[in-house]
């Protein structure tokens, strides 16, 4: 029965090993991975803002404007015409 209980207690120890060894080289691997993306925004970050320096952007056009519907006048005239025609406001 005592040697069951050693074995179990080995087995479970083994396996505690493992697991910080797991979690030792999965932090590595994540660090490695977020350093490799610093470093990648960093550059892509100068890249852009040399092409920027070098070339402004332009300037905007003026907005288009679309066909509208020309006001008649004030408000007055529209309700004068309003009554001339049988409209009641």
């Amino acid at each position: 029965m005592a040697e069951k209980s050693n074995k179990h207690e080995a087995t479970a120890q083994f396996a505690k090993i493992q697991r910080a060894n797991d979690a030792k080289s999965a932090t590595a691997e994540y660090e490695t991975a977020a350093a490799a993306t610093r470093a990648k925004t960093e550059r892509l970050k100068a890249l852009r803002l040399a092409r920027d320096a070098a070339a402004p952007p332009p300037v905007p056009a003026a907005p288009k404007r679309k066909g509208k519907k020309k006001s008649s006048g004030t408000l007055e005239a529209f309700l004068d015409g309003a009554a001339k025609e049988g409209r009641s406001g």
